[in-house]
């Protein structure tokens, strides 16, 4: 009797899905729970680890295909890591590209590179202009669950591209070079309604 139950439960899933099935465009926007990389603060220091904190993102994006799909977007990041020194904040455009595939029912997968282009960065209110790549890449992947016109995607990303931020500060007196590692790690939560 109970596997009774679920033959209707599964195809109203399959049926509910297929709405979402189509191209077109959209807004994506949601929150990012990111750190970036390691802080060195003079050449002989040891590390110091980010603390993990929420950030946003607000854009667009386009849908391309249906069982297999692809799906880029455009939107503005803002991020925060914070460390023993300071906080180092991060506004970026990211172009994530990816493939996806539908896994079951409402149910997809996908993965894809994503480009970044840093826009403004700052470290404890002071702003840092001598980052080596304003350009860089990474890649994610993750899972979306796509209902008619709204889709919730769940995302791992990280850059691969090996980008520091250089920069004099003033330790006790002393001017010391620090380093800071700008590439993102991050889990991404975004809701996202195709137009």
């Amino acid at each position: 009797m109970k596997r009774l139950i679920f033959i209707p439960l599964f195809f109203l899933i399959i049926t509910v899905s297929y709405g979402q099935s189509q191209s077109g465009f959209g807004l994506i926007g949601g929150l990012n729970y990111n750190g970036n990389g390691n802080y060195f603060q003079s050449i002989e220091s040891s590390a110091q680890h980010p603390d993990k904190n929420a950030g946003f993102h607000l854009g667009v994006f386009g849908k391309l295909g249906n069982r297999v799909y692809f799906k880029p977007s455009l939107v503005f990041t803002s991020t925060k890591s914070g460390y023993e020194d300071g906080d180092f904040k991060m506004q970026k455009l990211d172009l994530p590209a990816v493939v996806g595939i539908k896994v079951i029912g409402p149910l997809s997968a996908f993965a894809g590179p994503s480009f970044q282009y840093i826009l403004d960065s700052d470290f404890d209110g002071i702003s840092i202009n001598n980052i080596e790549n304003d350009f860089s890449v990474g890649f994610n992947f993750g899972i979306g669950l796509n209902i008619k016109k709204i889709g919730i995607d769940l995302k791992y990303e990280r850059g691969f591209s090996k980008n520091e931020a250089t920069f004099i500060g003033n330790n006790l007196g002393e001017n010391t070079v620090s380093r800071l590692d700008t590439r993102p790690e991050q889990l991404i939560l975004s809701l996202s309604l195709l137009l």
